[in-house]
């Protein structure tokens, strides 16, 4: 299971070590190791390229640095299955140790001999210590507790999988290793955040179990057979569609994307998604609400922007609005003079002035023009490229128009955000600030100081993934539920998905600005 430290434990780890100033080992070592460079590695997916990073780099320290560094590439080379290697570098780990330096090396020797089969060796290692109180430390501590107890009973009785015997729980499918190992990590941050939030009496039992390293039938299998009384997840659009297919399921479950739109979902069986298609069907809805009925838009060229596009298309077709000229932005470039011109028929401009030119046999002064009926613009994109996209509109005369985009042209950074000046688009009270936001900020901050697990848009989908089964288990066959959630306030429609009301925003120099609320929010 890949387990992402808290960036408290790594600052104890390292210290005031400017690590990225560290020489490389060898002139053809390539760049110098660094902090940085290990975590990108972890966010690409390479936890064994990270963990030699980490290695080169407690080579270079002593003293308590050394140990986090050690520490840390042990963790990696788990995450990447390469247990003989994260059994040298702990046995090489001797210390000193910070104080909690000193659970971790004990939940990693615990997590090791768990992926060699040996639970009764992590059994002995965890009642060695107290329960650790940072709270990610305590969930790792608990988690691998109810594995090794789950585990060991599964040996003695050799019959039925391996978990049969944890008892009543939510269980939480997430493939915490593997290339969504990242995203699939902020999720369980956000929901051991909602669960440690919770009066102690009040917080069920949660068990993780890792689709990463195993397929989402065993894990289910497992789940079922160990007393799961509540499923959540799994996570991506694959896996939610094999435990839709999973046979004999009479278990509650909130999966963590949606299937597709032909595919009828089971009996019990929720549907909770951060989807840009519903993104984009509010948007529309806005566009009307704001009294514009005819436009154009400019979405990235693929899957993403065909699928928010075409929901976009068809909601403001339904309300009586009209899409008239579309066109498609390359990722991989920097200029979209091309698409800008086309879409609003500034190439036609363009054209009919070198007509009258070749005409004439003269050069004409000329200042070239976008069509004049345009009352919106729909630019749905990544931060990234809305930040090119938006200043090369103004520049093609186009920056008057009303411009919506929906929720990933956003992320906060004022300097950047001044690109997007006038952008409008709905987003989370996680990004857009209210009180439980700001309550749940100020705890992770004081759980956290040096910083904690990443805290974005997906840990949010975490938390209120946690507050939703919460409210599903209370409300039982009714499914009436309304949560007020950090991804906006959250119901269920007919079919069993999860709708969110969201709050609108624009941008002014860099900041943002919240707009009156529409009047049909739901998504």
């Amino acid at each position: 299971m890949y387990l992402r430290l808290p960036l408290r434990l790594v600052s104890v780890m390292l210290g005031a070590v400017a690590l990225a100033g560290c020489p490389s080992l060898s002139e053809r070592a390539g760049p110098p190791p660094s902090l940085d460079r290990a975590q990108e590695l972890e966010r690409g997916g390479d936890p064994a390229g990270a963990a030699r990073v980490y290695e080169q780099l407690a080579a270079q320290n002593s003293g308590t640095d050394r140990t986090g560094l050690q520490l840390l590439a042990a963790r990696d080379y788990l995450a990447a299955q390469r247990n003989d290697d994260a059994a040298r570098v702990l046995g090489q780990t001797q210390g000193p140790f910070a104080a909690e330096q000193t659970s971790e090396h004990v939940l990693l020797n615990a997590q090791l001999a768990l992926a060699r089969g040996q639970p009764q060796e992590a059994l002995r290692l965890l009642n060695a210590i107290a329960v650790p109180t940072a709270a990610a430390q305590a969930a790792r501590y608990n988690d691998l507790r109810a594995s090794a107890t789950a585990q060991a009973a599964g040996h003695k009785e050799s019959t039925g999988p391996a978990t049969a015997f944890i008892g009543p729980h939510i269980a939480l499918l997430l493939p915490v290793t593997g290339r969504t190992a990242a995203a699939a990590v902020s999720v369980r941050d956000g929901f051991m955040t909602a669960y440690y939030q919770q009066p102690a009496n009040d917080r069920p039992r949660v068990q993780v179990y890792d689709t990463g390293t195993e397929s989402v039938a065993a894990a289910l299998a497992q789940a079922v057979s160990a007393g799961a009384e509540f499923i959540v997840g799994p996570l991506t659009r694959e896996e939610v569609t094999a435990a839709a297919d999973f046979p004999g399921l009479h278990v509650p479950v909130l999966a963590l994307n949606f299937l597709p739109p032909e595919r009828p979902p089971p009996a019990q069986f929720y549907q909770y998604a951060l989807s840009p298609e519903d993104e984009a069907r509010l948007v529309a809805r806005r566009v009307l609400e704001d009294h514009h009925r005819r436009g154009v838009a400019l979405a990235p060229a693929g899957d993403w922007g065909t699928r928010v596009l075409a929901a976009f298309r068809q909601e403001l077709q339904a309300g009586g609005g009209e899409l008239f000229n579309t066109a498609q932005i390359e990722s991989a470039r920097t200029d979209y003079a091309a698409p800008i011109t086309e879409v609003l028929r500034i190439s036609d401009s363009m054209a009919r002035y070198h007509r009258l030119e070749s005409l004439l046999g003269t050069k004409l002064q000329f200042e070239p023009r976008r069509r004049n009926d345009v009352e919106f613009i729909f630019a749905p994109a990544p931060a990234n490229l809305e930040r090119l996209l938006r200043p090369q509109l103004r520049f093609h005369f186009a920056g008057d128009i009303p411009t919506y985009a929906t929720s990933d042209a956003f992320e906060p950074d004022v300097r950047a955000n001044e690109d997007l000046e006038g952008l409008m688009f709905p987003d989370m009270p996680w990004m857009l600030g209210g009180d439980l936001a700001d309550a749940v900020r100020a705890a992770a901050r004081d759980a956290w100081p040096s910083g904690g697990p990443h805290r974005g848009r997906l840990f949010a989908f975490g938390f209120d993934a946690l507050r939703l089964a919460q409210a599903l288990r209370r409300a039982g066959v009714s499914g009436n539920i309304s949560v007020a959630g950090l991804t906006g306030r959250l119901s269920l429609d007919p079919q069993r998905h999860v709708r969110r009301e969201l709050g609108w925003a624009q941008l002014h120099d860099g900041e943002l600005r919240l707009l009156p609320a529409a009047d049909t929010p739901n998504l």
